[in-house]
């Protein structure tokens, strides 16, 4: 294992998809699972011992569940990603509000599992696209709110639009014919411009400007 690897614990009461997870990060060159967990007081225990740099939770789990994990490591340094099956808002409010790093739905796939990780390292916060539309709906912002286009380029304006889907940037260089290092620096300059933090910022952006809809993308 590298020194410089992401070391992350895998909290799931089911095996299947803790063994899942396990294999999709440890494909990574910069991760690696130092431990699993199959309920929440045993995640937060280890995640206590063993001080990975990110806890991915399930939201249901015996003894303790993800909202109380997240809750438990508050503070530590640990961050937690919540991983669900349940896009329930209420579920999606009470883990940011204790401090998740970031929530993603298990069908969302193993690009953005991926990604969230290192967002969650980053300093960033990672959200499904799926939640993005319910989230700003929730939280009544419109179009009289959103931030202005800021001077975006036709090509910032479509690598903004597949952030908002969801696309990983190796997905995204791949359907705009670019390269991830190129994609890399259109996310940073459009950041800029629209002077939000992150790929939920983005998003927000896209949704909340009428440049998506709910249901404008089978994604």
């Amino acid at each position: 294992m590298s020194d410089m690897s992401i070391r992350i614990l895998v909290a799931d009461d089911q095996e299947g998809i803790r063994t899942a997870f396990r294999l999709i990060l440890d494909a990574q060159p910069d991760m690696t699972v130092v431990a699993e967990a199959a309920d929440g007081v045993t995640a937060i225990e280890s995640a206590r011992h063993l001080r990975p740099d990110v806890v991915l939770a399930d939201i249901r789990m015996p003894r303790a569940d993800g909202i109380e994990v997240t809750r438990a490591l508050a503070g530590t340094g640990v961050r937690v990603v919540v991983v669900t099956t349940f896009g329930l808002d209420e579920y999606v409010h009470a883990a940011l509000g204790h401090g998740a790093a970031g929530f993603v739905l298990k069908r969302s796939g193993p690009a953005l599992l991926v990604e969230a990780v290192r967002a969650a390292v980053n300093g960033d916060v990672l959200i499904s696209p799926q939640l993005t539309p319910r989230l700003l709906d929730r939280a009544g912002l419109s179009s009289e709110e959103a931030p202005p286009d800021a001077g975006l380029t036709e090509r910032e304006t479509e690598v903004a639009l597949l952030v908002a889907r969801g696309r990983t940037n190796a997905e995204i260089a791949t359907e705009l014919f670019l390269s991830p290092g190129t994609v890399k620096n259109h996310i940073a300059v459009i950041q800029r411009k629209l002077d939000v933090r992150n790929r939920v910022g983005i998003a927000s952006w896209a949704w909340s400007t009428g440049r998506l809809r709910p249901g404008s993308d089978p994604d």
